[in-house]
């Protein structure tokens, strides 16, 4: 009897402390969703001032495209907005990044007024959390770039998109996460522990002659990315905008373009990222990439299509030698392309020595161009040390395309494809691509991306401390403070150089 007492007693003691426990785990839990909570007082002015005993150490804010991921989108809105305040979690299918930020900030910069203390620290510690593919997370940083706040937040990725190649660039991951609160949960103390990266920005300038009256030169309505916009102005057409992964022209582009116009007629059939990919290479063989002699004309290999300048060291322009084989050409700032594929590789050290190359840093001013002649080529990468075919690096990329040589090309920028239509009667069509900035990143690990900061980066070809010294020396210059390629609305065309012109 005394020993079933005793064992009822012991029972009783552990399922208090269980019961203890179980209720110090939701205070801790509790505890911690605090340090990325931000109060509805600083999210809408007017609203009742709220005391807050413990000030979030990462106050964050978070933008979700609900449409990306099939359902997981939606599901990680109501897991975000169940875990932090609501208020704080934004549907980017509702509600636009740039009026949101606009908005955010300019209440921080009253309430700062006010003597708010939370309201600076708050500005100060901010952090954004974008969850979506690579063209989501590309328009909110043109927002955030086209902001030139004092003090930027940082930008974290969750991956819902195809590619997801920004976000597994920094050590994000590539496939879809989880949206049970665990998963969550985890993800935010990774950002809480994330390290600084910075990542350059590449402004992108592209313009045509707008038709003559009775002309059959005439240009389409384009369905062009968030971070590209159209302008019309003394007889030309502009288009204008950014990227931070690549800018691509050829095959790969029109890949995706037949994926996205596809999944947009039927996205009941691309419910999940394995599908999707599947679908992509299924488009890839009926277009005819396996076999491009056989399906495709020379008059849409690289060469034959447009003449590339580059600019290595500034004020000098070279020609970039293209082999006549190459159909699709990219400009690459990261270390990650078509869901993780390496098109650049890592060049031995006598390779970069002998052609006058550096490492492909992620912050050093400098854009990897990298070639592919057909699908068969791009496979290559799935093979160790696989590479494309290494054509330059450099500053600035100008491309002019041959009047007359096709009356349309595909081109994509950071995911997000279009077809782009080509002069047949006038001037030529011209691209042109500069160094504009950085923004900050969040990286966790492990992180493929390498910064030339890095203690690590021992490597020191070339004149890669060339670029890096200038390039803080453009970045204080009004002409560069003045470019502008986010969200469409806070879009405006105010740089006054033009694009260089060639004879």
């Amino acid at each position: 009897m005394l020993s079933l007492d005793l064992s009822l007693t012991v029972l009783n003691l552990r399922d208090e402390f269980v019961s203890r426990l179980l209720a110090m785990g939701s205070i801790m839990t509790e505890i911690n969703l605090k340090d990325f909570f931000v109060p509805n007082y600083i999210l809408s002015l007017g609203s009742v001032v709220e005391r807050v005993s413990h000030p979030p150490v990462c106050p964050v804010i978070v933008f979700i495209n609900s449409k990306s991921g099939g359902q997981l989108g939606g599901e990680l809105l109501v897991r975000y907005r169940s875990l932090l305040n609501k208020n704080q979690v934004f549907d980017l299918g509702e509600s636009l990044p740039d009026k949101v930020l606009h908005r955010l900030y300019h209440n921080l910069g009253m309430l700062k007024d006010k003597g708010d203390l939370l309201a600076a620290h708050i500005e100060k510690n901010l952090k954004l959390i974008v969850a979506g593919g690579d063209g989501t997370a590309s328009w909110l940083l043109g927002v955030v770039s086209d902001m030139r706040l004092p003090h930027p937040p940082k930008i974290a990725t969750v991956p819902l998109g195809t590619g997801n190649n920004l976000h597994f660039s920094f050590g994000w991951g590539k496939k879809n996460p989880g949206t049970d609160r665990e998963s969550v949960e985890l993800f935010l103390s990774q950002v809480k522990s994330a390290r600084e990266m910075k990542i350059d920005s590449w402004h992108i300038l592209m313009r045509m002659r707008s038709p003559k009256e009775g002309s059959s030169d005439s240009i389409a309505p384009l369905e062009l990315p968030h971070c590209l916009h159209a302008f019309h102005q003394d007889g030309w057409h502009l288009f204008r905008g950014g990227f931070w992964n690549y800018f691509s022209i050829g095959m790969d582009a029109q890949v995706s373009y037949a994926f996205h116009s596809e999944r947009k007629m039927n996205p009941e059939n691309f419910k999940n990222q394995l599908t999707n990919q599947k679908a992509y290479l299924k488009i890839a063989c009926k277009q005819g990439w396996f076999v491009s002699p056989l399906c495709h004309p020379p008059s849409r290999n690289i060469a034959n299509l447009a003449a590339v300048k580059i600019m290595r060291r500034e004020g000098i322009w070279e020609d970039l030698v293209i082999p006549s084989s190459i159909r699709s050409i990219i400009c690459l700032n990261l270390p990650s392309f078509s869901g993780g594929l390496d098109p650049w590789g890592d060049p031995s050290k006598n390779k970069l020595h002998d052609r006058d190359l550096t490492p492909p840093y992620v912050d050093d001013g400098l854009i990897e161009i990298v070639g592919f002649r057909n699908a068969w080529h791009g496979l290559v990468l799935l093979a160790p040390n696989g590479h494309g075919t290494r054509l330059g690096q450099a500053r600035r990329v100008h491309f002019e395309f041959h009047k007359g040589a096709i009356n349309h090309t595909y081109m994509r920028i950071d995911g997000e494809p279009w077809k782009q239509p080509l002069s047949v009667e006038d001037d030529k069509v011209a691209i042109e691509i500069s160094h504009s900035g950085r923004v900050n990143m969040l990286a966790n690990l492990p992180c493929r991306a390498k910064s030339v900061h890095d203690p690590s980066s021992t490597h020191n070809y070339g004149n890669r401390d060339y670029y890096i010294n200038r390039d803080d020396k453009f970045a204080e210059e009004e002409h560069v403070v003045l470019k502008k390629f986010g969200a469409a609305s806070t879009f405006k065309f105010v740089d006054d150089r033009d694009i260089v012109h060639y004879q």
